[in-house]
């Protein structure tokens, strides 16, 4: 299993400490990011579990446990390519560690021989499970990547809606996403969507178009103008759906 994330009272965690290491950050920082959510998050001691661990004096050194929320609120903020790839990475942890603990079963209790046969079937149902997982995750990928240039613009929409979701479905979630999506497209096209947007905005005004509906142009509407934009965002938007895992969710909600 990943050790990015670990499981804890039968919940999948991971530490301040090693996200401070991964995200390279000052972890009395990280510290201190944390417990400035208490007060402003009802629920922090749902999400953060302050725990002690020994240095290598062993002296005990205060960290935080995290589960997956909590994970999704202070890393909203991390910006930047490598602080998306480790994001990428604590996701499909926590994913592959909940799918593990779901499995796990307490046999402690049963007499030899019926935890014998429960091993046999263990094995068996992991094998069903295994291959009824493949064939969802085959056909909700398969939807993934049949999003084309026709409906394009709907259809991303729903994904990017999707990872922010994953996310965590904050106002915060849906910005990052589109702001990183939006970054890769320049990135691998060449361009500044945002001197194009505003240079669109120029030429609208010149025709005399209204403020109001000018102020409503979105990078989307200078995408829709250049048909390669088009290719790069939608290959993006999915490849960002997939690696957060949206076919899971629309695998489990038959969506």
């Amino acid at each position: 299993m990943n050790e990015l994330v670990v499981m804890k009272d039968k919940q999948a965690v991971t530490t301040s400490l090693q996200v401070a290491e991964n995200f390279e950050k000052r972890h009395d920082h990280l510290l201190r990011d944390i417990e400035t959510l208490k007060d402003d998050v009802p629920n922090f001691g749902e999400m953060y579990f302050l725990s002690t661990t020994h240095d290598s004096y062993g002296r005990d050194r205060k960290h935080y446990l995290m589960n997956r929320d909590g994970f999704t609120l202070l890393a909203m903020g991390f910006t930047g390519k490598k602080a998306m790839e480790f994001k990428l990475k604590y996701i499909q942890a926590f994913n592959d560690m909940e799918s593990h603990i779901k499995q796990e079963l307490d046999t402690t209790a049963l007499s030899p021989e019926l935890q014998m046969f429960n091993a046999i079937f263990k094995t068996v149902a992991k094998q069903e499970l295994a291959t009824k997982q493949l064939e969802n995750k085959i056909d909700s990928i398969s939807e993934i990547v049949a999003l084309n240039t026709t409906d394009w613009r709907k259809d991303s929409t729903n994904l990017i809606n999707k990872i922010a979701r994953v996310m965590g479905n904050t106002v915060g979630a849906h910005r990052e996403v589109r702001n990183n999506i939006f970054q890769e497209v320049d990135r691998r096209a060449g361009t500044q969507l945002n001197t194009r947007l505003t240079n669109k905005r120029r030429r609208m005004a010149d025709e005399g178009v209204a403020k109001s509906k000018r102020d409503k142009l979105t990078k989307v509407d200078v995408i829709v103008d250049d048909k390669k934009l088009v290719e790069i965002y939608v290959a993006i938007v999915k490849e960002y759906a997939i690696s957060y895992g949206v076919y899971k969710e629309m695998a489990e909600n038959g969506i």
